[in-house]
């Protein structure tokens, strides 16, 4: 594992994975993939930094099978849609990398279900995307759903009385909390798909700390963090840095299921992939099953249930392609 880079990604030729966010992490992990011979679907709620990303994909690898796919993690109905397009143009899905952020909006922000905007993008919105393809990944080869988490996950805990900052909103408590579900989500579905027998692994990264649009989408472009990210550049890995970490998750043969990864120096803000501290909190296994079980009736949607296994039936009949 040590210094590992792009260039010890194994080909992907005959693989189809499936990236959220068309920017920072995201792309830089569709850029690699697709390099490595990976059919890529691009998926973000934004059409055309889509588009852009896709051209800027195809521009340094003009063989890449790469393309756009719409939804927006915000909107249970919007990932339905999207969900069910997948369904009906592919016969499996071999990678699933749920990536795509909100970070520290500084005004209370909900989803259009009503979820407070961190935690309703960045872990129900996966949590829903990853049960609706649930189908598609069981028919994967060898497949994996990579989650990103976050450092900001070692200072939170889940607070079920109120989950969704109603009574006091901090913006990056808020983000913490989301990230500490989604590294939650990624070990709690290892531990199910191995007692299910649904045959996919699930990992666990995060990227340290690197130079994307995270904070001054989220944040604000004025606001403290943006200006750091601005003028203390040099504090922050390099984008393509910080997507090493996730790809080695997504690629590696060496890679553990329920394994959690990140960068090697510096407090794992910055380096090549190694295997990440865990924080004692994500590994509360009765915090992860009740996360699961308020995530499921938030979202409505039952892993490996008829919600989820329905829907590639529903698909198909209506007979439309991607």
């Amino acid at each position: 594992m040590a210094g590992w880079t792009t260039s010890d990604i194994p080909s992907q030729v005959g693989r189809t994975v499936l990236v959220t966010g068309t920017g920072g992490i995201g792309l830089h992990m569709s850029l690699a993939l697709a390099r490595a011979g990976a059919t890529v679907i691009v998926a973000g709620r934004n059409a055309a930094k889509g588009a852009a990303a896709v051209e800027q994909i195809s521009q340094v690898s003009p063989r890449a099978r790469v393309r756009f796919g719409a939804v927006d993690l915000a909107s249970l109905d919007s990932i339905e849609t999207f969900a069910d397009t997948v369904l009906r143009s592919h016969g499996s899905l071999d990678l699933l990398v749920n990536n795509a952020a909100v970070m520290t909006p500084p005004q209370r922000k909900e989803t259009a279900d009503g979820f407070e905007l961190q935690l309703g993008t960045n872990h129900l919105g996966h949590f829903a995307l990853t049960a609706r393809l649930l189908p598609l990944l069981r028919e994967g080869r060898h497949a994996r759903v990579v989650s990103l988490s976050s450092i900001a996950a070692r200072s939170s805990a889940i607070d079920f009385d109120d989950l969704q900052s109603h009574r006091r909103y901090v913006p990056m408590a808020a983000y913490s909390q989301s990230k500490l579900a989604c590294l939650l989500f990624a070990f709690e579905l290892q531990r199910r798909s191995v007692r299910e027998g649904w045959g996919i692994q699930s990992l666990a990264a995060h990227p340290g700390i690197s130079r994307t649009d995270l904070l001054p989408n989220g944040a604000g472009p004025g606001s403290p963090q943006a200006l750091a990210r601005r003028y203390l550049w040099f504090l922050f890995q390099p984008a393509e840095q910080g997507a090493l970490p996730p790809l080695y998750a997504a690629t590696a043969a060496t890679a553990q299921a329920g394994g959690y990864y990140g960068p090697d120096r510096l407090s794992e803000t910055r380096g090549h992939p190694v295997a990440a501290r865990v924080p004692p909190q994500a590994e509360d296994v009765a915090v992860a099953e009740r996360l699961w079980q308020e995530s499921e009736r938030l979202t409505g949607i039952v892993f490996g249930g008829r919600t989820a296994q329905g829907a590639r039936k529903a698909a198909l009949d209506a007979g439309s392609t991607m």
